[in-house]
């Protein structure tokens, strides 16, 4: 072989090497495993609603899960079905049943080498977006999630308006939590306070936990644990409350 064709071997493998993950042929295939989403927005009475799905999706275009939803501050937990149809440039479409069995539908869009996706529902008169996650390989103890987090929650609480806050959460191990956070609660804002709290980490990946900024109530959520114990997904289940929100390594 010339020289000449050695270089031009090179440059053209090189060229197939650098052809982004976002060119390759997706399918239903690409979607299989346990995943969380996270939902939030109005839903099609205009109200503020958030939920917390974990899913099993097949690989061949079928989903069953449990859900957490607050409607308004309303909490209601309930099983789910779906189906779902992913396309070879890494969009799709997905339908579920909700609370009241009907059928609701969404475009979603792949990320993250196919381990995460953005979902938008498309049913009128809703105004509702999702981020989903995929578990992973991931040790479903308190132990496996001793880490120290990032946090961030977010919403409504109906009798107070609307809340926010972003921390440093530390699980130690044995169900217990520390940190600090700074929180907006409708406007007001409390700088760096002292947090404490409890967590239990299920065998299945779910859980529970109750974050108590120091002089306020303890918040209590659902969790799920995602992408292999990196991430959290949380929605507070305390009554007239429409909060959601994650925890990240």
């Amino acid at each position: 072989m010339s020289f000449k064709s050695s270089v031009l071997l090179v440059i053209f493998a090189g060229m197939i090497a650098a052809v982004p993950a976002s060119a390759a042929v997706c399918s239903n295939a690409s979607v299989k495993g346990v995943y969380g989403i996270l939902s939030s927005g109005l839903n099609g009475s205009l109200q503020p609603a958030t939920s917390l799905n974990r899913i099993v999706a097949d690989g061949a275009g079928n989903a069953t899960g449990v859900a957490t939803k607050s409607i308004d501050g309303t909490i209601v937990t309930y099983n789910l079905t779906g189906t779902y149809q992913v396309n070879k440039n890494c969009t799709g479409t997905a339908t579920w049943t909700n609370q009241n069995n009907e059928t609701e539908h969404d475009n979603f869009f792949l990320n993250n080498g196919n381990k995460g996706a953005f979902l938008i529902q498309t049913d009128s008169n809703h105004v509702q977006s999702s981020t989903a996650v995929a578990q992973g390989t991931v040790t479903c103890t308190n132990l496996g999630v001793k880490k120290t987090y990032s946090t961030q929650l977010t919403g409504l609480l109906v009798s107070t308006g609307q809340v926010a806050m972003s921390g440093q959460l530390i699980l130690n191990g044995t169900g217990k939590i520390s940190g600090t956070a700074t929180l907006s609660v409708n406007g007001s804002i409390i700088n760096s306070a002292p947090v404490t709290g409890s967590y239990q980490i299920n065998s299945d990946c779910s859980g529970t936990a109750q974050i108590i900024p120091q002089g306020l109530s303890g918040i209590n959520v659902t969790l799920l644990v995602l992408n292999a114990d990196k991430e959290i997904m949380a929605i507070e289940t305390d009554a007239n409350s429409v909060v959601s929100g994650m925890l990240q390594q």
